[in-house]
């Protein structure tokens, strides 16, 4: 079991302030483009200092019964999510949380390039992410921390998948 880095959400809105500087003083993106459901909250918080319009895009990796913690097939929604206008796309800036194996995004830019209602638009596409594991073949444009070893981060949002609804009723409840 690899190590674990456990995010509060201080620290992960620090970590996103510090990404959202280096595009300020690097890039000028005309949209920011998510990679569902890690970078909802980045870019959510990303859209509202950079002050630009957002999509979505949803990706699901399959890896079959019993094997949940390895990347498998990648699978991409039909559409992109948004109400940026085609030319909102001409300088895309593709968020991420992590860059784990790169896999997810080389395939997300791959997706994008072909991606009928929009590729006639894009000019370019840059990356962001908060965190790139050490053994990341991918080198994201900007990214907030670069580790030297690949631990489990965990998001300050993640314990809720341990939670039932009826466990948060109940906490609510004594509180």
């Amino acid at each position: 079991m690899a190590d674990k880095l456990i995010i509060t959400f201080e620290e992960y809105t620090k970590i996103v302030e510090k990404l959202a500087i280096e595009i300020h003083n690097n890039y000028h993106p005309t949209v920011l483009i998510g990679i569902m459901r890690g970078a909802a909250p980045i870019l959510d918080i990303l859209s509202r200092i950079l002050k630009l319009p957002i999509a979505y895009i949803v990706i699901q990796s399959y890896s079959g019964k019993g094997i949940e913690d390895q990347q498998g097939e990648l699978m991409f929604a039909r559409e992109i999510s948004s109400l940026a206008n085609d030319k909102d796309f001409k300088k895309v800036l593709l968020i991420d949380d992590l860059s784990d194996t790169g896999l997810t995004l080389n395939k997300s830019i791959e997706w994008l390039k072909s991606y009928g209602p929009t590729k006639n638009f894009i000019k370019e596409i840059k990356t962001a992410c908060l965190w790139k594991k050490k053994s990341s073949t991918f080198e994201p444009d900007f990214c907030s921390i670069k580790l030297d070893s690949d631990p489990w981060i965990v998001q300050p949002t993640e314990h809720y998948e341990e939670l039932s609804i009826e466990e948060i009723i109940k906490k609510s409840k004594q509180g």
